[in-house]
Order: structure tokens, then sequence, then C-alpha cells
């Protein structure tokens, strides 16, 4: 959806994990004056400074920053909430900067909320499985009030879908349904810079950032996540390396293992999101700048490359 000229401006800065969205955010909010709005769906809790790579505290007071840490882990962060959060950030804020790997944060604000976010699959497994050892009826009897009251108790196949987003979301179909139905893009005009670097420079930030993290206080910060006594099924208990350092520390796993396993998976995710990027993103936003590097810190940009950044921008403010 084209906003009209006179909406006000964002700028959404997208990429895969690694593929150094912070430092190019913090250039550009010291550039034009802007806040850097955190669109990365890990970096909302506060317990996971270090294995979210979080700005730092220093990174933080050079220029504005907004949802960072703000939550904690046990109390999981929906899609409508971030997005009730960002439109109130971006509406105190001379530029915004949105600046994440979490393509559901930007599909909300370019393109309204979806009627129902992607259900993990283990919700979907539970889901069958209840259905067929205690049938439709029974399943019906365990949804949320609103839901179950739009459904009759015999309908096997929408009751398992129902109850498979309710496990996977924590909030009721209906609840979905209705929200959806009048939440649409947001009233801004939006120009998105994607990171879209080399495969072999990405794995290699990423086994180098996670070592980074294990020198930081990694192992730490997930001694005390796991002391909490989560659910594991949170967001913040599958945020990635803590099942795997969750596994070291209770003696499951030799701690070069879980490195390993966290390295593989980190990278494997980051295939998704740059196919995610590559296909949603340049549909709901044309005005793309696509940047074919990874960015490592001012000092290490290509003068002609943050030219060509910085004239993008200029040119759509």
């Amino acid at each position: 959806m084209t906003q009209p000229s006179a909406a006000p401006f964002a700028i959404l800065l997208a990429g895969p994990t690694a593929s150094g969205k912070s430092a190019l955010a913090l250039a550009l909010a010291e550039r034009f004056g802007g806040t850097i709005i955190n669109a990365d769906s890990m970096q909302l809790y506060r317990e996971l400074r270090v294995l979210t790579a979080r700005p730092t505290a220093e990174e933080e007071a050079r220029v504005p920053h907004r949802l960072y840490g703000v939550r904690p882990a046990a109390e999981a962060a929906s899609v409508a909430w971030w997005r009730e959060q960002a439109l109130a950030a971006m509406a105190e804020a001379s530029l915004p900067i949105l600046c994440g790997g979490t393509g559901l944060y930007f599909a909300a604000l370019t393109e309204g909320l979806s009627a129902i976010p992607p259900v993990p699959p283990a919700a979907r497994e539970e889901a069958r499985a209840l259905l067929a050892e205690f049938g439709a009826p029974a399943l019906h009897a365990r949804l949320d009030a609103e839901t179950a009251a739009t459904l009759r108790p015999g309908d096997s196949q929408r009751i398992a879908r129902a109850y498979e987003v309710l496990r996977g979301t924590g909030r009721g179909l209906a609840e979905w349904q209705r929200e959806a139905a009048h939440t649409g893009p947001a009233p801004w005009r939006f120009a998105a810079l994607r990171l879209d670097p080399p495969r072999e420079a990405l794995r290699a930030a990423i086994a180098a950032r996670f070592d980074a993290m294990l020198e930081a206080g990694a192992l730490e910060e997930v001694r005390g996540l796991v002391a909490q006594g989560l659910d594991p099924a949170l967001p913040a208990m599958r945020a990635h390396g803590v099942p795997e350092l969750a596994a070291y520390l209770a003696g499951r796993m030799p701690l070069a293992a879980a490195r390993e396993r966290a390295v593989l998976n980190t990278g494997q995710y980051t295939k998704r999101q740059a196919t995610w990027f590559r296909h949603h993103l340049l549909a709901a936003v044309p005005d793309t700048h696509i940047i074919h590097a990874r960015i490592e810190g001012n000092a290490q940009f290509q003068e002609s490359r943050i030219a060509e950044i910085l004239a993008f921008i200029e040119q759509r403010r």
C-alpha cells in the first residue's frame, strides 16, 4: 500500500542475524538525528543482552534507542503488542529507524497484522495428537471461550486449527481475527535498506560472534534464565544459543558440541531470514536499497557505499 507523500517518513533496516544492522543503524541515527527502534523479537527480552547482541550501554547513550530489553523473559511479546509499541515510539521520533531481523514485525507495519502468525510445528503436532486421542469435543473444551463459541464441537478440522493457534501463540483464534479486521498498514512512508551479505561472510561472522558471546558471559546469562524455571516454549527460551547452552549446563552436551550446534542453527535461520526478506520486503516496500555486504563498523565503511546509502535516504526524507 502506497502512503501519501504527506505521511511521515521512516526507514526500515532489515537483514539476517550478524549482517551488521546495528552498526549501520547507529551510523545513520548519528548522521540524521534519528531514533533506533528495535524490530527484533528476541532483543525485546531484558535477560538476553549478550546472546541477542543488543546494543551496548555506550551505543545506547550515543543515540536514542527504543524497545530494547523492555520485556521480562517470562512474558511472551505478541506481534500486535510490538506494533503498538513501535508506532508509539515512531510518533515521538524525528526520524524512526526500525532495525531488526524479524520479518513479521516489518510486515505488521507495511501490510498490517496477519490474521494469524506462523504457528510452531510442535503446537500443530500437539493439536493433531490430542484430536486423535480424545476427539473433537474434548479438544473443543480446551479452547478459549470466545473461539469455542464460534465453532461446532464436532468440527474437528477447525477445532484442531484453533487449538494449535492458541497453543502456539498464547492467544485465541477469535482474538487474532477480530484484531486483524481493523489493523491495516501503518500511515507512514517507508524506505528500506536490506543487508544481503555473501553467505561465506555471514557464516564466519556468526561463528566469531558466538565465540565472542561466550567470552562476554553468555553461559552466565543462560544460567540465570534457566534458574527462573520458565516454560521452555516461551520465545526467550528458544532464542539462538539458549537451548544449546542450557543443554550444556544440564550436562547433556559438551560445550564444543553446544557451540557447534548453536552456530549451525543460527546459520540455517539466517537463510530463512534472507529468503523472507528477498520475497516479502521488496513486494511490500518497492523503495528498497540492497547492500550486498556485511557492515562491520563505522571505521570500516567504504566511503562510496556510505555516500550511496546517505544519498538514498536524503532523496526520500
